[in-house]
């Protein structure tokens, strides 16, 4: 047992390490809530309409969509359907996948699954969108700190502005410079980012919002449970004292 331990102590430490060689930036706390129904739904909003041209939603309907975070079917088909597919119909992007990939030198991936695939999960999506700066050198003139050369522009710039790189004595970029204001405030913007990353955490488990409205529920029932079964032993054990 202690062997067993120590190896996967050991095969954790090292797992790290070439993660940090590898220059894996590390990611912030995104704070997500997926029982603020005002977040997911400002994140679903923003998400079709700057996401949505060019990423999918393959395992997600706009009707379950709807249900889950209290839209009705009008709002979501004049608001956030900008498609010629039904309400009942999963999300795919307005952009043909043939044109995704002769511009971006690959068709923009499906977001369905993103916040499961990572395993820092929302975090990992707060911290990629607010994580680009200008580079000149990439075709697309951004890169990023969390996903070195993305093939994707920072859709998000109007909102957050321009940012450019400061460089440490090390060579590595220290932080970010704001050279050109966005629409919102820093505040505002990390409160944008966090809403889709809400969003998107909703979307690749659509079961967890259930499952969190019934989990209070459950420990209700296992308190009052556990208190009927107290009454009960001491009944019993009364008279054997």
């Amino acid at each position: 047992m202690i062997k067993r331990f120590l190896s996967t102590l050991l095969l954790s430490i090292a797992a790290s390490g070439t993660a940090m060689a590898a220059g894996y930036a590390p990611t912030e706390n995104s704070q997500v809530n997926l029982r603020d129904q005002a977040s997911l739904q400002r994140g679903a909003a923003l998400f079709m309409n700057y996401c949505a041209g060019c990423h999918s939603l393959k395992f997600q309907r706009y009707q379950r969509m709807a249900e889950d975070i209290g839209l009705s079917e009008e709002q979501v088909m004049e608001h956030l359907n900008f498609t010629d597919r039904a309400f009942g119909e999963t999300m795919v992007a307005t952009m043909d996948p043939g044109d995704g990939e002769a511009w971006f030198g690959q068709a923009p991936p499906d977001l369905s699954l993103v916040a499961r695939s990572k395993s820092a999960g929302p975090d990992w999506t707060f911290t990629f969108l607010k994580s680009f700066y200008v580079d000149e050198d990439r075709p697309m003139g951004w890169n990023n700190t969390l996903l070195e050369n993305a093939s994707m522009p920072n859709v998000l710039w109007e909102l957050q502005g321009i940012q450019a790189p400061v460089y440490g004595e090390d060579g590595g970029i220290e932080r970010f410079e704001l050279v050109q204001a966005g629409s919102m405030s820093p505040a505002e913007f990390d409160q944008a980012v966090r809403d889709i990353s809400a969003f998107l955490a909703y979307v690749g488990e659509p079961a967890a919002l259930k499952r969190q409205a019934m989990g209070v529920w459950v420990v209700l029932f296992l308190a009052f449970f556990t208190f009927i079964a107290w009454l009960l032993k001491k009944e019993y054990w009364r008279d054997v004292h």
